[in-house]
């Protein structure tokens, strides 16, 4: 038997809670057994219990990336020479990438679509102990129209039996949940500012996608495309753009957002993208007059997502916190980021932080496992130095990470 306690200044369990002073969280064989506020009682904790003490820290579950795509770099290389590499060149770069977000406090990730098996081949290794990285919940090859966005992955598929098949075909592969392209997006040669597919095929999408037993996400960059994924009965829309037009203009609907807060599914807006891309083109000591007038384009779509996510809150939208990451600059170790954005946009701090546990791992499916610190969970727990509640920068500071109950698990 492996036992560890854990004591730190302060602890958020992740289900919104009231914060647990001077907590002492008893982990036997990698699961929670009893959470303590102050001294432990006689007899209550495992002889020969380690004890790891931060005095100065709050202890919180581990955190949930919700949309991330472990095959890219994030670091700005281009998409379409990238996805040529080989496979071997995306397993290695999605091994890394999930150690970086174990690193970071991250314990889950929820990959949003790799090329051909390569991120089933990544939770393999991982599983076999080859190598040290989050938990992985995978959806394969995002589904697109035959030239869609992200179609170097592999997922083309097209009509009502030809969309069924492939969601088949990617539960037939290992698929946790299955991901959809319902716009264009970031490929070249795709359109964001319209749906990709009929109302008719993501219906049978999403019926499919249930009748497998399996959850579906779809990335959503206009109102009509959020609008189809409403009326299929999707479970989660990733990014819930409004672009109107080529040029990036957006235009919030506020009839799709009660349509959508109505609906129950949850919103993961991934606003961290445009914030990594403007401090990249900020840090240039000179810029050309073509790479001011972009820089001011993101800064601008930065402050309509802001504002949008706004709306979609004081519509009664429900959020979970992803990053993107991967996809232009946005590192693995960036949900912090993300999360100070949820905050600027109306969220609690309490809420933040829920968005990346409990509600994360609610979206994930992992709710019964992790996501809470609480008697019978798995033990992902961190400890940041100082009180995320009271600023949220503290969750940068991560002096301790246990997935499974094993401390720093990439040693």
């Amino acid at each position: 038997m492996s036992a560890v306690i854990l004591k730190a200044r302060r602890l958020i369990d992740g289900t919104g809670g009231a914060v647990v002073e001077h907590p002492a969280v008893v982990v036997v064989d990698g699961k929670v057994t009893d959470v303590f506020e102050g001294a432990i009682p006689d007899g209550a904790a495992p002889a020969g219990a380690e004890v790891l003490a931060y005095p100065e820290a709050t202890l919180l579950p581990g955190l949930i990336d919700a949309h991330v795509h472990l095959n890219l770099p994030g670091d700005g290389s281009d998409f379409t020479a990238w996805v040529q590499e080989p496979d071997g060149v995306l397993v290695a770069a999605s091994l890394h990438n999930a150690r970086v977000a174990l690193k970071a406090g991250i314990t889950a990730l929820r990959d949003c679509g790799g090329r051909g098996d390569t991120t089933f081949q990544v939770r393999r290794a991982l599983d076999l102990g080859l190598g040290a990285g989050a938990r992985l919940v995978l959806c394969g090859q995002p589904i697109t129209i035959t030239g869609g966005h992200c179609r170097y992955f592999g997922g083309e598929a097209d009509g009502v039996e030809g969309v069924r098949q492939k969601a088949r075909e990617m539960a037939k592969l290992g698929a946790d949940y299955i991901k959809v392209m319902g716009t264009g997006g970031g490929t070249p040669g795709t359109m964001s500012w319209l749906p990709s597919f009929r109302r008719e095929e993501i219906r049978a999408l999403a019926d499919e996608a249930h009748r497998l037993g399996r959850k579906i996400g779809i990335h959503c960059l206009c109102a009509e495309s959020i609008d189809y994924a409403v009326d299929a009965g999707v479970d989660q829309i990733e990014h819930a753009g409004f672009l109107v037009d080529a040029a990036g203009k957006q235009q919030f609907d506020p009839l799709v957002a009660i349509q959508l807060a109505h609906s129950g599914a949850v919103v993961c807006p991934t606003m961290a993208v445009g914030l990594y891309v403007i401090n990249k083109m900020e840090a240039k000591e000179r810029r050309t007059a073509a790479e001011q007038a972009l820089l001011d384009r993101w800064r601008t779509m930065l402050e309509e997502n802001l504002a949008q996510f706004r709306g979609l809150r004081e519509a009664g939208v429900r959020f979970v916190a992803g990053t993107d990451a991967g996809w232009r600059f946005t590192p693995f170790d960036s949900l912090p980021d993300e999360l100070m954005l949820m905050h600027q946009g109306g969220l609690s701090a309490m809420e933040t932080i829920i968005s990346a546990t409990s509600a994360a791992a609610k979206a994930l499916g992992l709710e019964a496992k992790v996501g809470t610190i609480r008697t019978g969970m798995e033990a992902d727990i961190i400890a940041v130095t100082g009180d995320p509640l009271a600023e949220l920068g503290a969750l940068k500071r991560v002096a301790m990470v246990m997935k499974a109950g094993e401390v720093n698990p990439w040693i």
